[in-house]
């Protein structure tokens, strides 16, 4: 069975973030001002397409909902490999002795009208299997998003980290301290401001994950094009405005394998916050407590420049928290069922809207209005598997004219 869309796969042996062939010049496609990638270092081979070798793709990006944060990218592409051109140890590859970790790899779905990158990352190990039920070996790339490389560098004083600087001026500070390229960020202003940089050794993803938690809502995440992607809280609440994908049975889109939840493993409502040198703010919800028993969150050590903002952060993380309901937490889309509208799903991104619509055997119906915050790709010959994560928005805002987001009385206005 052909699937719905060309699936692509190339590894390219340049060192440096930047993905793309370099700039080139005199090059008529890739010497364009502008327009064509400045590359990180010289490219001792040309990117080698895979395609046509790839017996299986598996990508999970996305929130974590137990830990209320985006986790790294994640990628393992098996290939085909009877000559052994893909192991490391083989002198006789043609790669060798280029096949190194850190080498990169962009999986890409194409279909008539859309491209869309579904994962962009670094490869982190080369699992080479020797089967003995079978001649043809094979090697798994595993391979890790940007966060891999922002995990990996420390900073000790971030450059132009001075007090008052907004959140995402920050976020760029930090990126531009660990040399991260401007081609590969779509950065927020950010509404709340930082104090002046502390100065202390940490990963530079820890800082990063500092400012993001400071700005109260905020979002920082690696998109499928292995860009870096910051959402202010004001771009988090817009965001609820936007139109809405339907999914169901009965009209929409197609579905299987819904996974409901009704828990407690998501409600926090009671949190001591404090800023580097501040006052501890502790904010809670008695009536939450009362229901549920306490569910608790510290967090110290943050870069808001006054206590007053990260009272608010506070404040706004018990107000989306302190209660629970139903969930739908995923849901299976077969993009070889042809009643799914294959570019429908693969331009779906975080923070985009779903309204999905379930009705059990026994005849009861839910409705959610929820948010895309998670994939999982599962692609082989014969698979072409989209597993949805899916989050009540993670925060609150009025939206005037909004059905959902904008009821007098029921929905929460943003702090």
């Amino acid at each position: 069975m052909a699937l719905p869309a060309q699936i692509s796969v190339s590894f390219d042996f340049s060192s440096g973030a930047t993905f793309g062939i370099p700039f080139t010049i005199g090059d008529s496609k890739n010497g364009i001002l502008g327009t064509s990638t400045l590359g990180g270092a010289i490219t001792p081979l040309p990117t080698v397409d895979l395609t046509s070798v790839t017996y299986s793709i598996q990508i999970i990006r996305g929130r974590n909902i137990l830990k209320d944060q985006y986790d790294a990218g994640t990628c393992t592409v098996r290939v085909l490999d009877p000559q052994g051109n893909f192991n490391p140890q083989n002198p006789s590859s043609p790669y060798y002795p280029y096949l190194t970790p850190l080498r990169k790899v962009r999986v890409a779905a194409t279909t008539a009208t859309t491209q869309k990158f579904l994962f962009s990352g670094y490869v982190t190990d080369y699992q080479y299997h020797f089967p003995e039920n079978q001649q043809t070996a094979y090697v798994d790339l595993k391979c890790v998003d940007g966060y891999r490389l922002f995990q990996m560098s420390n900073v000790a004083t971030v450059t132009g980290g001075t007090a008052g600087q907004t959140t995402g001026a920050r976020i760029n500070a930090i990126l531009d301290t660990i040399g991260w390229p401007n081609s590969m960020r779509t950065i927020s202003t950010g509404q709340n401001t930082c104090m002046a940089d502390p100065g202390t050794t940490r990963t530079s993803l820890a800082a990063l994950k500092n400012v993001e938690f400071s700005e109260g809502m905020g979002a920082f995440y690696m998109n499928g094009a292995g860009t870096a992607i910051y959402k202010d809280r004001t771009s988090v609440i817009s965001s609820l405005a936007a139109s809405t994908t339907a999914f169901n049975q009965t009209g929409g889109i197609p579905y299987s394998s819904v996974k409901y939840a009704f828990d407690d493993k998501l409600i926090i409502n009671s949190v001591t916050f404090s800023k580097i040198g501040g006052t501890v703010q502790n904010i809670y919800k008695q009536s939450s407590i009362d229901t549920y028993f306490p569910h608790s969150l510290n967090q110290d050590s943050l870069v808001c420049e006054t206590d007053a903002i990260v009272n608010n952060v506070a404040r706004e993380y018990v107000a989306t928290r302190a209660d629970t309901t139903i969930r739908i937490d995923q849901m299976l889309i077969d993009l070889l069922n042809t009643s799914v509208p294959t570019d429908t799903i693969l331009n779906l991104d975080y923070f985009n809207n779903l309204l999905i619509t379930n009705t059990t055997p026994q005849g009861s119906t839910i409705t959610k209005n929820l948010q895309y915050q998670g994939i999982q790709w599962d692609i082989a010959p014969n698979r072409f598997d989209a597993t949805i994560t899916t989050l009540e928005p993670i925060a609150d805002g009025f939206i005037i004219g909004s059905a959902y987001y904008g009821v007098l009385g029921t929905n929460t206005l943003s702090y």
